[in-house]
């Protein structure tokens, strides 16, 4: 990229008219439309470089922060309520419906929970090609053991005496992200006890049927070193798109001289050879279009 990118700050109105906050990132030549699905708990600006590289090689990239996070959280998360999934069937699904372009192919790429949120979108059938990172069950049991402790600290006591006393998770005091809804914390508490996350949750009927109907061509890349997201937890979500064509890719980061990524490393600049895997990906795709 020799020139600097076009950035724009621009209102989003989720299904439901609640207002988020959105950045454009131009490309000085479009030929397709990008949009990012960001993990739980992270701001939309943690995606700035991958946008801004996406847009240079000529997609019009949009990311968003959802309800209750980043730029669009309420004044006070106290009080303030929600469903997990909201994030999904309201939020992303209105980028969809306004980052979608009459002449130029629209792409989605996903972190963590942006693969969950792919099968839950309505308009899923606008996207030409999904790619997504880390995305995986949830379930401490697919996590290394050192891990697992953790996890199940912060479920178990951690996660009950904050939210008791703020009123929501405030994630961001232990360094992890951002602070959390409260509704978000309980449904997300709840589906990470089963390994198939929401899939085995009985009081979450019909999510099977709904993945079952994607059909949309889509890569889901984890690494070794991917604690909360290892490829066998991957493999447990990622089975519920059996419809679609689906390529999973595993990443050995040190044998393949990208060093440590962990579950966020995906996004950092030092992950550029993955940037240009996916946007190569999404070309072929492209190429595929037009000779059909």
């Amino acid at each position: 990229m020799n020139a600097p990118i076009r950035s724009e700050t621009l209102p989003l109105l989720a299904l439901d008219d609640y207002p988020l906050a959105a950045t454009r990132y131009h490309a000085e030549q479009p030929r397709a439309q990008l949009l990012i699905a960001g993990a739980t708990g992270v701001p939309q600006g943690f995606y700035r470089r991958f946008a801004e590289y996406a847009a240079g090689r000529g997609f019009n990239t949009l990311t968003l922060d959802y309800r209750g996070i980043g730029q669009s959280r309420p004044a006070s998360l106290r009080g303030f309520e929600m469903e997990y999934l909201d994030w999904a069937h309201l939020d992303l699904a209105a980028a969809v419906d306004q980052h979608r372009h009459a002449e130029r192919p629209l792409f989605m790429v996903g972190h963590s929970f942006g693969g969950h949120a792919f099968g839950l979108l309505p308009n899923h059938n606008q996207v030409a090609g999904f790619y997504t990172f880390g995305t995986g069950a949830g379930w401490h049991g697919w996590m290394p053991k050192s891990e697992q402790l953790r996890v199940l600290a912060m479920w178990r006591v951690i996660g009950p005496l904050m939210t008791r006393y703020k009123g929501y998770l405030a994630w961001s005091k232990l360094g992890m992200g951002e602070d959390l809804p409260l509704g978000v914390y309980r449904q997300w508490k709840r589906w990470c006890r089963f390994p198939r996350y929401f899939f085995d949750d009985p009081q979450m009927p019909g999510l099977a049927e709904r993945f079952a109907q994607v059909n949309t061509p889509m890569v889901a890349l984890n690494s070794l070193d991917d604690l909360w997201a290892p490829p066998a937890s991957r493999d447990a979500f990622m089975a519920a798109y059996g419809n679609a064509p689906y390529q999973a890719r595993t990443l050995d980061s040190q044998a393949e001289g990208l060093g440590d990524i962990g579950h966020m490393g995906y996004f950092r600049p030092a992950a550029q050879r993955l940037w240009d895997e996916t946007l190569d990906w999404f070309e072929l795709r492209m190429a595929e279009r037009v000779a059909a």
